[in-house]
């Protein structure tokens, strides 16, 4: 996604936000999370996303946007090898349905297409997220504790996971079509 694409969804990705954070997710935020603040936060990303530190997929169904999901590449040349998995969101109305698996696909074969060969992630610890990273091949490199306050703002553990992609990763299928428009 582009700089002008995800200006002009700022609006619907702010509301993914809010959903997200309001229904119990650690992704950063306090709830309640301000509307405006969830606004601007987007816009923040689009400088990123032109100078190419960021990467931004959205998931739609019906014309409307209901999840997300990011890389955040490194800056510095000795880690050009590796991305970060950053704001991986569906709509708590959209669950259940693969969108999350699809969207990390995407990710993950995005990153092997830009020769990035490892990625690597935090998740509030026994969280739903953690499950779905396990069932796709992530491996768990450990756990820090009273890591990040979850949006009520009581610390929690966050477990960090890693995966290898792209040449010689011995990647999985996943096997799961996407059910959403998946775009860059």
């Amino acid at each position: 996604m582009d700089e002008a694409r995800l200006t002009a969804n700022v609006e619907e990705l702010a509301d993914l936000l809010i959903d997200t954070v309001d229904s119990g997710a650690s992704i950063g935020f306090l709830a309640p999370l301000d509307r405006a603040r969830a606004v601007a936060w987007w816009k923040e990303r689009a400088a990123a996303v032109t100078a190419g530190e960021l990467a931004v997929w959205t998931a739609r169904v019906e014309g409307r946007t209901v999840g997300t999901v990011s890389l955040s590449f490194p800056d510095k040349p000795n880690s050009r090898h590796r991305a970060e998995l950053v704001k991986l969101m569906v709509h708590r109305d959209a669950r259940g349905q693969g969108l999350g698996r699809a969207l990390l696909t995407t990710a993950e074969r995005a990153a092997a297409e830009a020769g990035i060969t490892l990625l690597h992630l935090d998740t509030e610890t026994d969280s739903p997220a953690e499950r779905l990273y396990r069932s796709t091949g992530w491996t768990r490199a450990g756990v820090i504790p009273d890591y990040a306050a979850d949006p009520s703002g009581v610390l929690r553990p966050t477990t960090l996971y890693y995966k290898r992609v792209g040449a010689g990763s011995d990647e999985r299928e996943t096997g799961v079509e996407e059910e959403a428009e998946a775009t860059a």
